[in-house]
């Protein structure tokens, strides 16, 4: 059995290669991959949750062990955690295990860069992020690099968290401020939202036509970013529709769930994507284990 540390795939991983290992999942979960139910449990304290997903594909088969432990920063200490295992076809032993807290974060913002890539109006300038949290910055980062961002609108309920996070998004050559939830939708070309979240952050009606909506920390029961009012006036988009209308924002979706579109199926030419220019698009990213599976790949090739 191989190992791969923490700092190790650090070291390694890069936007270039999670958006290329993203967009490789998003075909594979529109081809013949299986996707298996996730699993979601937790530690002795309910608090600390863990999650479970595993996927196979004719080429490789693994799973992705992610943790979430709120308290550790108190400990000096992140509170996402990951593990990648990647299994042996052959004789079925544990070929890789990689440690990717932040592979991870970058694997999650990827998602969202290729759904934007393909979703988002090719002239969006103006980003609006809810959320400051660890994964905030990846999103920003990731969705600056497939559009012309100008201007990036911070949302968040703690305003000196906030003011910080904008110094953080000025140091990667971001314009930043900090607005209010109105004033970031109304303003916004793109929305992400980066939150734990169990109830909608903002009002459907301030969504302006042409705008490109993601929700990314919708991923369990019970989670909520998005106002389900939102979803009759969008095109619903999701990385794997059994697992969004389960764990994702589409859970709370109560209409006809034959209109919620796997992005594969878009990257593959089989139904379309944005349709006009003012149409709203809807991406619910509730993460698959292929996106683990492939960015760890390309980490155990890089390693040479």
């Amino acid at each position: 059995m191989n190992f791969m540390s923490e700092e190790e795939s650090a070291s390694l991983v890069s936007h270039e290669m999670a958006f290329a290992a993203a967009r490789e999942a998003m075909i594979a979960a529109a081809g013949d991959a299986v996707i298996f139910p996730a699993v979601i449990a937790h530690g002795s304290s309910p608090t600390n949750r863990i999650s479970i997903k595993s996927a196979s594909t004719p080429d490789f088969t693994g799973l992705k062990v992610g943790s979430f432990w709120p308290g550790n920063p108190e400990r000096g200490l992140p509170r996402h955690n990951s593990a990648i295992l990647l299994f042996d076809q052959d004789v079925g032993r544990v070929e890789w295990v990689i440690e990717g807290g932040k592979v991870n974060a970058y694997r999650t913002a990827a998602a969202d860069a290729v759904t934007a890539d393909a979703l988002a109006r090719p002239d969006a300038s103006v980003l609006t992020i809810f959320g400051v949290g660890n994964q905030a910055l990846f999103e920003c980062v990731a969705i600056a690099r497939i559009r012309p961002i100008e201007q990036v609108l911070v949302v968040a309920r703690d305003a000196a968290k906030g003011t910080a996070f904008a110094n953080a998004l000025a140091a990667e050559g971001l314009a930043a401020r900090c607005v209010d939830a109105r004033e970031g939708c109304e303003r916004a070309d793109i929305v992400v939202t980066a939150t734990p979240s169990r109830a909608p952050l903002f009002d459907a009606h301030w969504i302006r036509p042409g705008t490109h909506v993601a929700s990314m920390g919708s991923d369990a029961a019970g989670k909520q970013e998005l106002p389900p009012a939102l979803f009759d006036r969008a095109a619903l988009f999701c990385d794997l529709p059994s697992q969004a209308v389960v764990m994702g924002d589409l859970q709370h979706f109560g209409g006809d769930r034959s209109a919620i579109v796997a992005i594969g199926d878009v990257l593959l030419g089989r139904r379309p994507g944005r349709v006009s220019p003012d149409q709203i698009t809807l991406f619910d990213s509730s993460g698959i284990a292929l996106q683990d599976l492939t960015i760890a790949r390309r980490l155990v090739a890089a390693r040479g």
